[in-house]
């Protein structure tokens, strides 16, 4: 066992570090890290054995992503990009090493971290674990097809039956036969137009429009083509039977078995397959493939919202809020009040040809009236609400006549390039679910493909547990030739969903966009993929994976990283939660302190090494430091009952939450708290406090409204995504220190204002790195790599802004301070210490002001958002809605933000929050605990009360874990 002094020296320097002791290496079996010094490491040297599931622990801000993801990774990273040619790093620039003296044993490199898969509203789950791409290939193989006229199973006609059902449905009708050629690809087709035209062929249908076959001719290589050829142009009667069915037969064989009908008078298509057609209306499909079965796919995605699931549509409401005003006074919303426009020239002409009142309430203009002022047409419907596209263009004439005010909104959205236009037109709409697809995404035709008499998207929505259940035994239901065909793919399919649950994600469906994943649930997935992937001699580094897992579900987790680790690879883990901790091979910690005072090896050793030591670590492991169990409050006596909740999985919830108390609300993964809380609760308490347009989830009623008139939601987003972003232009308080530079005297004699000491300003920043402080390399297929400015040095300013000084400091200097020094220099500043000092009462002393928000921690994160919440005047009537605030926080963290939050309560407001951490549960007032599973089988409230009360509830997987922690 290495285990290190918390006195650790730190004497070693950069330039003299080939005087320090060197680690032993013991064998190839080890990644030896030699003098590491990135961020806040002193000078570290350790090792960490290879093939083993290896955790990093300490305090929030304490060196272990420094270690963990800024060294090793890095390194990692720097090594892969050097094995690329001198040709291509030309063209990606040099990453820069990391401040560490070497490391050995090193072998390639994969990081997990925390961050959102993707933002893209067409991601799935589905998508991203190509689960759903197999679901494709198999329905597009083994799918049997339905007619959606009739439900009935579609069968496969003979040449004779086409040409049989053409003379009964299109008898003495001109008819142009097609046969296509080309589906959805892009391409000149030059080859392909001269070869049809050497046939004797003489016309080709192109995009929708018949032309005539050139010479030479081609199309434009790079758009999306449909072409089909044009086989015959005849009219459907007797003597022409035979020419028909030669045309017909030819056609089928030029399309494969597929051909075209066009009606020559309307110019409808209509579409006929040798393969599916039903027999009792002629209804005929495409051949399926999987493009069949994909919403981001034009074949496969619902016409009317483009594979979204959901579409735009005027809200009444909002354009009209009130009938009781009138329209002078801006009774109709987009128009606003009266004023000399052309508009309102055209509303004066229309109230004078239909009657009515300018200043009268809109509840008295007549009907037909009213349906001209906003469709622009008397037979226009109130009663419904109006879809609104997508931006495409269509409505782009002028006309005189008035077109209506929801026109214009929809034109406005439709057309214009101002992202303010296009806001203030969606502030009259609201996102609705696809009333053509019902949120499928996709078209019908791909809806009436069934496997066992399910479709793609109601696999889709199934939880994954269901969902393997029901690929468990599907080749019992399949027939013999399916079972041949799809063998391979429903191996495919269900290693992938066995990887999935391995991780503790049996909630999900593969239909859940990717956006909104937690940062936790995301992350496993990627872990999943990666088991799946079976890659060996590989060392993976994981951000906390535990993140929104229930202990339930702990060693769900623990056997997949094990997985991981004997397949060969290193595992390193950076993680706080205990029973990771305690089923690793080695364990290191990181600290004492934060910041500055961390950064040393605190301990190292196997877990029941650990368990021996007097570390504040070892402390809450071995169970000799625990905080006390305060006394319960009982709140003020009002409360907010919340009833028939109905959104997601939830089943009719009833739920009261007692205000002036410390709420916890608990549950396994997926067992609806967030459903409950962020997207219920919260948007009613929002619309009520600030009027917002957050829609919440189906609800019934809700009381005790009167009792709130703040709410303040802190989840786990970072507070930026850039070196720009930091905390105090988070917090806000660099807005002021700016102003205190600019009334120093020698500011004001060089007229500097407080804009330039803003490094987004182009007069006072660094011209090379824009105030950046670093340049940003893009590495296109990799993340970007941030480098320091060689001329500013990170300083961000330019030479004549550092000249101004402040009691010594230049707005660079004050930038480099930590908190803790920060509240000391500004303590004569009441406006601004104030705001400094709530960032050291979140434990948060040792970071620097302007800390780059891509270099703080999860943790460090999210208690930056406190600060600037506590910066701010409470109410006494408050509520805060914390998301897993635990996230990135040590046991020793945690009870420092516990202190926070119960001055909050302890001052009359409401903190409520959603966490599975039992350290901060067993200190609650009130817990409300959902479940008992997650998904479908959750959505119920389970218990309610003190901690002491829900511990006596035998369906709760949290009571079962919390009687432990109490020691009941």
């Amino acid at each position: 066992m290495h285990c290190v002094n918390t006195q650790y020296t730190m004497a070693k320097k950069k330039e003299n570090v080939s005087a320090a002791p060197a680690p032993q290496i013991l064998s190839d079996d080890h990644i030896a890290v030699f003098g590491a010094r990135e961020h806040n490491l002193k000078n570290l040297d350790l090792q960490l054995p290879k093939n083993k599931l290896v955790v990093i622990t300490g305090i929030s801000g304490s060196g272990k992503s420094s270690l963990a993801f800024d060294t090793i990774y890095a390194e990692g990273q720097r090594r892969y990009m050097e094995s690329f040619s001198a040709y291509a790093r030309q063209f990606i620039g040099d990453m820069e090493r990391p401040n560490v003296d070497k490391i050995t044993g090193l072998s390639p490199v994969i990081s997990i971290e925390q961050k959102t898969t993707n933002k893209n509203p067409r991601s799935t789950v589905g998508t991203i674990t190509e689960i759903y791409d197999f679901l494709r290939l198999l329905f597009a193989r083994v799918g049997i097809a339905y007619s959606y006229n009739t439900n009935k199973r579609m069968t496969r006609f003979s040449e004779e039956e086409i040409i049989a059902h053409l003379f009964k449905n299109f008898n003495k009708k001109k008819l142009v036969i097609l046969a296509p050629l080309v589906r959805g690809r892009k391409g000149h087709y030059r080859e392909l137009f001269e070869q049809v035209r050497k046939q004797g062929y003489l016309k080709v249908r192109v995009d929708g429009e018949i032309l005539d076959l050139k010479e030479r001719m081609q199309v434009d290589r790079y758009k999306i083509h449909d072409i089909e050829l044009v086989i015959d142009r005849i009219q459907v009667q007797e003597d022409a039977r035979t020419r028909i069915s030669q045309s017909v037969q030819k056609a089928l064989t030029m399309g494969k078995g597929l051909l075209f009908i066009q009606d020559h008078d309307s110019g409808k298509v209509s579409q006929f397959s040798k393969q599916l057609m039903c027999e009792d209306t002629g209804l005929s499909y495409e051949e399926p493939s999987p493009n069949t079965f994909s919403f981001n796919s034009p074949y496969g995605a619902c016409p009317r919202c483009k594979g979204l699931g959901s579409i735009y549509q005027i809200d009444m409401d909002e354009v009209i809020p009130d009938y009781s005003i009138s329209l002078n006074e801006g009774g109709l919303k987009p128009l606003g009040e009266a004023r000399d426009t052309f508009t309102f020239k055209q509303v004066q002409q229309l109230a004078k040809k239909y009657k009515f009142s300018l200043t009268g309430p809109i509840s008295d203009i007549p009907k037909k009236a009213l349906n001209v002022l906003l469709f622009g047409d008397e037979n226009g419907s109130l009663d419904q609400n109006v879809d609104i596209e997508a931006p495409s263009g269509d409505i782009s004439k002028y006309s005189t006549e008035f077109e209506g005010v929801v026109n214009t909104v929809r034109r406005y959205f439709a057309d214009t390039s101002s992202d303010h236009v296009r806001t203030w037109a969606e502030s009259f709409m609201q996102l609705s679910t696809c009333p053509e697809c019902n949120g499928t995404r996709l078209k019908k035709e791909s809806l009436f493909f069934k496997v066992d008499e399910k479709n793609i998207s109601e696999l889709g929505n199934m939880d994954l547990d269901k969902l393997q259940q029901w690929f468990s035994n599907i080749e019992d239901r399949l027939e013999n030739k399916q079972n041949v065909i799809a063998k391979d793919i429903l191996k495919e399919i269900r290693e992938r969903l066995g990887f999935l649950l391995n991780v503790g994600l049996s909630y999900l469906t593969l239909n859940r966009a990717t956006r909104t994943l937690s940062g936790g649930e995301s992350q496993r997935i990627r872990l999943a993929t990666q088991i799946g992937s079976q890659l060996m001699g590989i060392t993976y580094i994981l951000d906390e994976p535990s993140i929104g897992l229930h202990q339930r579900d702990n060693m769900q987790l623990i056997d997949a990283l094990r997985n991981l680790k004997d397949m060969g690879n290193t595992v390193i883990v950076v993680e706080h939660d205990k029973d990771i901790m305690l089923h690793a091979d080695h364990l290191i910690d990181i600290g004492p302190g934060a910041g500055v005072h961390g950064g040393q090896i605190v301990a190292s050793g196997t877990p029941k090494e650990m368990l021996r030591l007097k570390t504040p670590t070892a402390g809450y492991l071995n169970g000799s430091t625990s905080a006390p169990i305060p006394e319960r409050r009982k709140g003020n006596g009002n409360s907010l009952e919340l009833k028939g909740v109905t959104g997601n999985n939830l089943k009719n919830v009833n739920v009261k939450f007692p205000l002036g108390t410390f709420i916890c609300v608990t549950g396994v993964s997926g067992s609806g708290k967030s459903t409950l809380i962020n997207e219920t609760l919260y948007p009613i308490l929002s619309k009520h406090a600030y009027d917002s347009k957050l829609v919440p989830m189906p609800y019934k009623s809700i009381k005790g409204l009167e009792n709130i008139d703040k709410v303040i939601e802190i989840d786990q987003s970072p507070i930026g995504r850039t070196p720009r972003s930091n905390p105090a232009t988070y917090c806000g308080f660099f807005t002021d220190i700016r102003t205190l530079f600019a009334q120093v005297p020698e500011a004001k004699i060089r007229g500097y204002n407080a804009g330039r000491f803003s490094f987004n300003v182009k007069t006072g920043r660094c011209d090379v790195c824009e105030g950046g402080g670093m340049r940003v390399i893009e590495m296109n297929f990799l993340p970007d790599v941030y480098v320091h400015c060689e001329k500013c040095n990170g300083r961000r300013y330019n030479r004549e802004t550092l000249e101004i000084r402040y009691k010594g400091k230049s707005i660079s200097d004050v930038l480099d301070m930590t908190v803790d020094e920060a509240v000391e220099f500004f303590q004569a500043v009441p406006w601004i210490y104030r705001k400094i000092k709530t960032l050291q009462d979140v434990g948060l002393g040792y970071i620097t002001l302007g800390q780059s928000a891509v270099t703080l921690s999860g943790g460090e994160a999210q208690r930056v958002k406190l600060a600037t919440e506590l910066s701010k005047k409470d109410t006494g009537k408050t509520i805060y809605i914390l998301d897993e605030p635990t996230t990135g926080l040590h046991f020793q963290d945690i009870q420092l933000l516990l202190q926070v939050l119960n001055k909050l309560v302890d001052r009359g407001n409401t903190v409520l929050v959603i966490e599975h951490n039992l350290d901060v549960i067993k200190m609650a007032d009130y817990i409300v605990d959902l479940g008992p599973e997650g998904g479908a089988g959750g959505g119920t409230i389970l218990c309610t009360g003190t901690p002491e009360q829900v511990v006596t509830c035998k369906e709760s997987h949290t009571a079962r874990f919390l009687k432990k922690e109490l020691g009941i």
